[in-house]
């Protein structure tokens, strides 16, 4: 815990008090405390990509972003957090880029294939740093991977996007996979990220065409899924990844609506 002299100011600030606006000052220091702790994940970053994960220590980013080691601290408890705050600003950066598809196309494969691309640019500075901490965020047990317990967070809100995707779409979607195709399709994601990891080719040309590929699909299977015979089939592969990949298993369905369409 920093001492009180390192700490930016605890948040007893416009969002405890109750019966009052945020002073002038209270908002002053609410904007620095947001400046410095992005500053610590910028550093972090830059760190990260230069020296490697491993080799970066929280001393290390202290000294370099020119705080207090115990103020580093103060806004991420370690490097594991520093990286869920990239996983939160890869998001918000790749909201930013999705809104012009969402906006403009509604043919389905249209819309994941701009989906996915949008999440290669605004990934790709990221690429090199990415292969390194990869290996961390790849054990289950890591808070650094996408499954687990500190991840929930942008996994939800990733779905979310995946979830508005389909809902724009001129594609007819059947009422009883709204739910789970999302999910799907964001584990679809999670392999063309698992690719991309590995992709040497010049500009990531390969990871291009796999979302291309994968769209194409993905919008081939929303429309065999109009058939009811083969909506079991959805469920089927849901419910496989779901039991068996860590931190699924609350994607799994209600057992009171299991077997619809059956």
């Amino acid at each position: 815990m920093p001492a009180a002299n390192d700490s930016p100011g605890r948040p007893d600030s416009g969002e405890e008090r109750t019966g009052r606006e945020a002073t002038g000052s209270e908002r002053t220091g609410q904007a620095k405390s947001e400046q410095t702790r992005a500053l610590i994940l910028q550093t972090a970053l830059r760190l990260f990509q230069e020296r490697g994960y491993d080799r970066t220590t929280m001393r290390a980013i202290a000294k370099e972003a020119g705080v207090s080691v115990g103020n580093a601290y103060y806004y991420f408890v370690g490097k594991e957090h520093l990286i869920q705050g990239f996983y939160d600003r890869i998001g918000a950066e790749h909201q930013v880029a999705v809104e012009p598809v969402l906006e403009r196309e509604t043919d389905l494969e249209a819309r994941i294939a701009g989906v996915l691309k949008a999440w290669l640019d605004v990934a790709e500075p990221y690429h090199e740093f990415a292969a390194q901490f990869f290996k961390n965020a790849a054990d289950p047990d890591s808070p650094l991977s996408p499954f687990s317990p500190e991840s929930a967070g942008p996994r939800e809100e990733a779905i979310a996007l995946h979830r508005e995707v389909l809902s724009g779409a001129k594609a007819k979607v059947p009422d009883e996979l709204k739910d789970v195709l999302p999910e799907l399709m964001w584990l679809s994601q999670m392999g063309l990220v698992l690719y991309w990891v590995f992709d040497r080719t010049e500009g990531r040309e390969r990871s291009y065409r796999l979302a291309e590929r994968g769209a194409r699909l993905t919008t081939r299977g929303v429309s065999l899924a109009r058939f009811r015979v083969l909506r079991p089939l959805v469920h089927e592969v849901h419910e496989l990844f779901t039991d068996f990949l860590p931190g699924m298993t609350h994607m799994l369905p209600d057992p009171a609506v299991k077997g619809r369409g059956k």
